[in-house]
Order: C-alpha cells, then structure tokens, then sequence
C-alpha cells in the first residue's frame, strides 16, 4: 500500500473506479426488482474486466449505496439487519471470481470466450446473492414489534433467479460488446459501423418487433395464454443466436428479459418465476450453443477473420 499513497494519480483513478461503479450500481438497482436484478450481471461483469488492483474501489463503491439504502431501513428492519446488508456481495463473490480467473481465464486458448465458465461464475455467485439476502432476512427485528418473514425455499429461489437472469441480462452484453469494440479499427465505434452490424438489423428488425408484438399481446392477456406469450419470448434468442452466434444470444436475451420483465404485474409471482426459468434455461443454453456458431461464422467469413487478424497487427 506504501507505493499507492505516495502517487496522488493513483488515488484519483481509485476514487474514479469506486464513483463510476456506484453510479452504474444505482443505475441498474433503480430499473430492478425482485425477479431481475441487474445488479448482479454489473457485478459480474465488473469482476471479469476491472484489474484486481481495482477490486477494492469496486467493493467501496458497491457499499456507498448500500450503506446508505440500510440507515434509511434501520429503524423499521433493525440495526443488526442493516450492519449485515451493508456488506457489499461483490465482495462475497471476490474470492470464487478471482479463483476462477486464475485457473480458467476468460478465454481459451483458441481466442474464443470461455463461456462454460462464466456460466458457472453467474450459478455460483446467484447462489452466494441468495445466501446472502438470507443471512440479511434471518436478522431482521421488525421495528413495529411484529414478526418477521421467514427465509423459505420459494423465496431463495424467487432471489438465485433474480440474480441469475439480471446477470444472463447485462454481463454476456457488456462481454460482446467489448470483444465488438476490439475489432474496430482502432477501437473506436462509429455509427456507420453500428448499422452496418448484421446483429444490428437482425436485433432492430426481428428481435425488437416480435418481442413488441408478444408484450402488446400479453398486457391483453391472462392466465395459461399469457405463460405461452410469455414463454414463446425466448424464441428470438434462438433465432439471433443461430444466425450471430453468442453475440446475438447476448443481446437476444437481453431484449427478451427486458420484455419478460416487463410483463410482471405483481412481486414474487409463481407463474412469472415459471417463465423466467424457461428464459433463463434459453439464454444459457444458446450462449453455449453460440460460442459454436460463432466460431462457425468467423470460419465461413474470412472478413471477420481479417478484422481480428487487422487489429492484432
């Protein structure tokens, strides 16, 4: 630590990282909630791409906004409840991250994804997400004097699914569209280039407006036609995945679960929770499925082959 506080620039790229990764925090925790929890997947994706130098900015930042979510509840859920929620998870999962970055790294030997493993990272960190909101639920001393809820199995389940889909949702995304960036030259987007992107028209003109159609279809409806609108969601990310490979996957899932998301009309639904495992077991699986097409894709198109072979050089 002695070679950090001598440098000032250091300091100021700490606090930069900590303020960046609270603001996102807030982001995507103020458009979730119980059964997509976006959180998760910022987490994630922070965790595979920010140097460990910087997991102790990420870890601070994470804690700001916690901390200052549990003084607010204090008085209602107890002091003990909010000493434990104020412990940032991204620091929980640190050590199974780390571990698993060291041993397997985020891509193989042949430059594609390691998505076997990232798979298992958002399994293992969901489960370390439940066990946590657990641990918190299992302190609270309601401030009205009456009984508190129980951690039950459907309510551990209802939160490893929030956390899985809402890490399914950004973490692929954000590792798309990274790799996207880096066969850019120079790394920079342009416009152009973004419309010209294949994955661009397909997500524009096939994802976005069947996914329209089934959510216009499903605010009409209930009961067992709404499960199948709601199932029939995962459609569009087989189709992008078996024409873009995990790159439309990513985004696919991403589109679907926003839709998915949005047809929720009450907290904790049995039937929604239902559907988001049919989601999430399609998002995961086509991910899968999708490192294979892409190598398929980048083997069939030499040009994607010189973009790679052009920014290595």
């Amino acid at each position: 630590m002695g070679s950090i506080s001598r440098d000032p620039a250091i300091w100021g790229r700490y606090l930069a990282v900590a303020g960046a990764y609270a603001a996102c925090y807030e982001l995507t925790r103020n458009v979730s909630f119980s059964h997509w929890m976006l959180p998760a997947g910022l987490r994630l994706a922070c965790l595979f791409l920010v140097p460990r130098r910087y997991w102790l900015a990420l870890a601070v930042g994470e804690t700001l906004p916690i901390a200052e979510m549990a003084a607010l509840h204090a008085s209602a859920f107890g002091v003990l409840w909010a000493v434990i929620v104020s412990f940032p998870p991204i620091a929980l999962m640190m050590p199974a991250v780390a571990w698993m970055r060291k041993h397997f790294g985020l891509f193989r030997e042949d430059g594609q994804i390691h998505m076997g493993m990232i798979m298992v990272a958002t399994i293992v960190c969901a489960v370390i997400n439940g066990i946590a909101n657990g641990a918190a639920l299992a302190n609270v001393s309601m401030g009205d004097g009456s009984e508190a809820p129980g951690v039950t199995i459907p309510l551990f389940l209802a939160w490893f699914l929030g956390a899985y889909l809402g890490a399914l949702t950004l973490t692929p995304m954000i590792l798309a569209l990274r790799e996207r960036l880096a066969l850019q030259p120079g790394g920079v987007v342009t416009l152009k280039a973004v419309w010209h992107s294949r994955l661009t028209r397909d997500a524009l003109f096939i994802a976005i407006p069947t996914l329209a159609l089934l959510m216009v279809a499903a605010s009409q409806l209930d009961g067992t036609a709404l499960q199948c609108v709601r199932v029939a969601m995962a459609l569009p990310v087989v189709v992008l995945t078996l024409r873009q490979g995990w790159h439309g996957s990513a985004i696919g899932g991403m589109l679907a679960s926003i839709a998915l998301a949005s047809t929720s009309f009450e907290l904790r639904d049995p039937a929604m929770i239902q559907a988001q495992v049919v989601l999430a077991f399609a998002i995961s699986t086509s991910l899968l499925f999708g490192v294979r097409v892409a190598r398929r894709l980048a083997a069939s198109h030499p040009l994607v082959a010189h973009a790679g072979s052009h920014h290595h050089g």
